[in-house]
């Protein structure tokens, strides 16, 4: 049996702010910027009525409308460490299953959705 599924990447940047609440003293706890890589991964069994998997122009509208040039202790009522960021994209985009949210050119953060 042939198992068919399309597959989407949308990559975007963002810059935006944060200050983190940690448990510990840090740098991270001021106000900091960061130019994010933001890659969201969707899937589908079937394309929707105009042949996609999701828009990916929706995707920047939502993702990008929402964090780009923005204090995302503002727009995000969670603390804003990039795996938390990672799973609120993954939750607020159409048929996403898997974010990576690069913080910096070292630094990865990446949720995937457990589908058992």
């Amino acid at each position: 049996m042939i198992k068919i599924m399309y597959y989407v990447t949308k990559t975007l940047e963002i810059s935006s702010a944060h200050a983190l609440s940690l448990s510990y003293e840090s740098k991270c706890e001021e106000l900091h910027g960061h130019n994010w890589i933001i890659k969201v991964h969707c899937k589908a069994k079937k394309l929707n009525i105009d042949g996609m998997v999701t828009d990916f122009t929706k995707i920047k509208e939502k993702i990008g409308g929402t964090l780009d040039h923005r204090n995302l202790n503002e727009v995000l009522d969670f603390n804003p460490t990039a795996e938390n960021i990672a799973k609120w994209v993954c939750d607020n985009v159409d048929n996403c299953y898997k974010v990576e949210v690069w913080e910096s050119m070292n630094n990865l953060a990446v949720y995937e959705k457990d589908e058992d």
